[in-house]
């Protein structure tokens, strides 16, 4: 898989939509990195710069595209838009 659609999902451990949203991409069989911010300070801080501010997780990236949260991933599985991940 090349760096520009590479997934990589920020989460902390007592999320219910991180979990929701890794279940939804192991359904749709899409590989991703997954980045656990819980004690990571530098990576928090990362995930906040690449989300535009956003503090919140889980925080999902195709490449350098921000695609958002786990209702913006539901919202692109309903569209039937999941393919951009498989691309």
């Amino acid at each position: 898989m090349n760096e520009n659609n590479k997934v990589v999902i920020y989460t902390s451990s007592l999320c219910g939509f991180c979990y929701k949203a890794k279940v939804l991409l192991s359904n749709y069989d899409i590989e991703f990195t997954e980045i656990n911010i819980d004690n990571d300070y530098d990576k928090r801080t990362e995930m906040i710069l690449k989300a535009n501010g956003k503090t919140t997780v889980p925080q999902i990236f195709l490449g350098s595209e921000h695609i958002g949260g786990c209702d913006d991933l539901y919202e692109l599985a309903r569209e039937n838009k999941l393919e951009i991940f498989n691309n």
